[in-house]
């Protein structure tokens, strides 16, 4: 299939702006995306008035919510990093285990043998 015949047109508003944009995905995720920006610049904007001498137009609000979503990324992907190493570890250490208790069973026959060996030396003395 045609990756342009799968794209959807969806129209959303960031701060008072309209856009349209093409979605390959579902058009409500677009819009909940679309919804967290608006919410964000929004707060940042309520939270910025009258504290600088300067205006805060929609260019300022924008990078600065593109400055906090960048750090929510960068912490999600620390996070996402330890955990991946916490998971590689405990495979690790589950793996030992698994190599353990296989090297235990391989032993089992072999502790049979001798203790049947064992038997037979007591019965004949």
């Amino acid at each position: 299939m045609d990756s342009a015949a799968e794209r959807k047109a969806v129209r959303v508003t960031i701060y008072n702006q309209s856009y349209t944009l093409a979605a390959t995905g579902e058009p409500g995720e677009i819009e909940a995306l679309a919804q967290t920006v608006d919410d964000l610049m929004t707060s940042i904007s309520a939270a910025t008035k009258g504290r600088s001498s300067l205006a805060m137009d929609a260019q300022r609000v924008a990078v600065l919510a593109c400055l906090h979503l960048a750090d929510k990324l960068q912490n999600a992907e620390k996070e996402l990093s330890t955990i991946r190493q916490r998971v590689d570890h405990k495979a690790r250490q589950l793996s030992l285990l698994l190599d353990q208790t296989g090297a235990s069973e391989t032993a089992a026959p072999a502790e049979q043998a001798r203790a049947a060996r064992v038997e037979s030396k007591l019965v004949q003395d």
